[in-house]
């Protein structure tokens, strides 16, 4: 009986492993946006541009793609998935109105 139950910890142990780690890639690829777009605004075009929106709107689209399969996969909690777009989109709402004030 004690090989199963220590065969369930490792199971377990592995799916809370595999979990944090895709959460971790998602954050990164949420960073890799922000970033993205941070330089875009800076050196590139204007919130106003239509390329700056095609790729705002391909890089999100993108990751809430990847968002969905880690959910549907039960890698990532859908309220997880969602908090993370969500705080994109705030920092990047920030980010939109501060170079609006330039």
């Amino acid at each position: 009986m004690g090989k199963g139950t220590e065969g369930s910890d490792l199971s377990t142990g592995m799916a809370t492993g595999h979990r944090e780690k895709a959460y971790e890639l998602l954050k990164a690829d949420a960073h890799k946006i922000l970033k993205l777009i941070e330089v875009q605004m800076e050196n590139l075009t204007m919130p106003q541009c239509p390329l700056y929106e095609e790729v705002l709107d391909t890089q999100m689209f993108g990751l809430s793609r990847e968002i969905d399969f880690a959910v549907r996969l039960g890698l990532v909690n859908e309220e997880d998935g969602k908090e993370l777009l969500e705080s994109l989109e705030r920092q990047l709402s920030t980010l939109h109105e501060a170079s609006m004030r330039k």
